[in-house]
This record gives structure tokens, C-alpha cells and sequence, in this order.
């Protein structure tokens, strides 16, 4: 379906894609505030919506945002909009905006939340990168400190992470690599980073500016179901050097492997073995359960 197409869910209407509008005073536009959720559909299923809509509540409520529709009404417009778009494989951006104020920072004067929904197709990596793996470049960009803004929170404010993807792109890379202030590894521009040695699996904490990822969770049940160790812990750019397997995960991402991180190769250069087993296991989950879109279709 054509950009111009879709049809977006904006503020109790369903409009087509060149008439949903929303204002220039809208604070989201001004000053990034609001937030958002990625949520996948495979096979005619929406992946994990609950748990989407869970951590959209909650990043609302840690910003004092309001937002207009309670949660069943939330995923009642989730699924209709997938509907009118016919989407049995695609991207969900779920967006709620602090709503149409004035100019200066004060949430005061924007009288109710905006919220939109688009419903479309998504690649965010070629295939090639699945069955080769990524190479990534730490940038200099840090990820924005916990104690200025919490990870948790889903903040239409990417500025921090768009620039860590600009530095990676000039780099000749990828993805990027993001270190906290401390020098200790958070996230990736839009993904959790795991880390394979020895045959236990390590991830950063939440604490150390990662975002506490939905496919991260799934990533962490996956490899105890498989019957690994998981550790989460600060880790360095030496332990990610040093590693055996290295793997991203993302709801756009899904689960990506990395072979090469700042020159250096990780493994034997090729996706690894628990790895792969985690993401042919991921692939499985996500084709057969999740909310359906399409009643009595089998999903498909």
C-alpha cells in the first residue's frame, strides 16, 4: 500500500494519510513531548500488544501526560487501524502527543493529548544482515544520562539516538554503539545489546541507560528456556571486544546478530550458534501467537 494510501487513526477519526494533520502548536512537534510505542504484526497477529500498551501507560504516567483513551480503547483502535489497512505483516507506530499548546516549554495551556496510529509495512535492516550480521562503531554520542531522563521512558525525543545513528552511518557502519557516562556499554540507537562468553549470555541493566526492551525480555526468557545463563551487568567495549557472540534485539529489529564491533571481530566473524538458535526460536514465537487482527482467519 501507498504512503498516501494508509489510513492513519488521529484524535477518534480515521482519515487518509495526506489529511491527518496535527497542529504546528502541538508540543510534541515543538518540543518532543509525548510518547510512542513500535509494536510488530506477523501472520495477521499484533506481537505483544499488551505489553506495548503497558509500557505506553506507564511512560505517560512518569511524564504527567494524560492520555485520552483508557487502555482497552487503546488496543480496540490498535487493531482497527490494522484492519483498515489490511496489514498481516507490518509496523505499528502508536504515538500520544502532549497536544496543542503554546510556544514556551510549560505543558499547561495544551488542553488535551493528541493521539495518532499508523499502520504500514518496515525493514529496518536488509535481509543480508540476518544471515551475515551487522557491523557497529561506538560513537561519541552518550546515551542521555538516567538521571536526566529515565531509559524506561519512550519519549518522542530521539535526538540522542538519531545522532549516535548519523555517527555510525559516517563511520561506515551499521549501527551504532552507545557507552552512559560512565564508559559502560547502554544500548545501540534503537536496540539492546547482548553479549555471548564462554556460553553465558550478558546484557547491560536497565540502570546503565537501556532501554528495558519488550524483545529484550523475550530475548532473556528464549535463552533460559534453552537452558543458558543470563547476567545482567555493566559491561565494557572490552567485554563486547572479547565476546564470543554478540546479538541486538528490537521490536523493528527483531533479533540481529553483530560480527565486527570497532575493527574487531567478534567470534569467527559469522553469527553465532546461540544466537542463531535465538533467533530461529524468536521467529517461531512470533508466528504464532499475538493478538489477532483478523477473527476466524487462522491468522494468516
Amino acid at each position: 500500500m501507498m504512503k498516501d494510501d494508509l489510513i492513519i487513526y488521529l484524535d477518534g477519526n480515521y482519515l487518509k494519510a495526506p489529511e491527518a494533520k496535527i497542529s504546528v502548536f502541538d508540543h510534541g512537534l515543538l518540543y518532543g513531548d509525548g510518547i510512542f510505542e513500535g509494536i510488530r504484526v506477523y501472520n495477521g497477529r499484533i506481537f505483544l500488544l499488551q505489553e506495548h500498551l503497558d509500557r505506553l501507560y506507564d511512560s505517560a504516567k512518569a511524564i504527567l501526560l494524560k492520555v485520552p483513551l483508557d487502555s482497552q480503547q487503546m488496543r480496540e483502535m490498535v487493531i482497527e487501524t490494522c484492519r483498515r489497512n489490511l496489514v498481516r505483516d507490518g509496523y505499528i507506530r502508536l504515538v500520544v502527543t502532549r497536544g496543542t499548546g503554546y510556544l514556551g516549554l510549560s505543558p499547561d495551556r495544551c488542553e488535551k493529548a493528541s493521539v495518532f496510529c499508523i499502520a504500514a509495512a518496515l525493514e529496518l535492516y536488509p535481509a543480508e544482515a540476518y544471515t551475515k550480521g551487522l557491523v557497529v562503531r561506538t560513537v561519541p554520542t552518550q546515551r542521555v544520562s538516567q538521571a536526566a531522563l529515565s531509559p524506561s521512558i519512550k519519549s518522542l525525543n530521539y535526538l540522542n539516538n538519531i545522532m549516535a545513528k548519523v555517527e555510525a552511518t559516517q563511520a561506515g557502519a551499521q549501527e551504532a554503539l552507545m557507552l552512559n557516562a560512565e564508559g559502560y556499554v547502554a544500548e545501540c540507537s534503537g536496540d539492546n545489546v547482548f553479549a555471548v562468553k564462554k556460553g553465558i549470555v550478558f546484557t547491560p541493566p536497565v540502570s546503565a541507560g537501556a532501554l528495558n526492551g519488550i524483545t529484550r525480555r523475550c530475548a532473556i526468557e528464549i535463552v533460559r528456556h534453552i537452558g543458558k545463563e543470563v547476567r545482567e551487568m555493566h559491561l565494557t567495549r572490552y567485554d563486547l571486544f572479547v565476546a564470543d557472540e554478540i546479538f541486538l534485539t528490537g521490536t523493528g529489529a527483531e533479533i540481529v546478530p553483530v560480527i565486527e564491533i570497532d575493527g574487531r571481530v567478534i567470534g569467527d566473524g559469522t553469527p553465532g550458534k546461540i544466537t542463531k538458535d535465538c533467533m530461529r526460536r524468536f521467529a517461531d514465537m512470533t508466528q504464532t501467537t499475538g493478538t489477532m487482527i483478523y477473527q476466524g482467519s487462522g491468522g494468516g
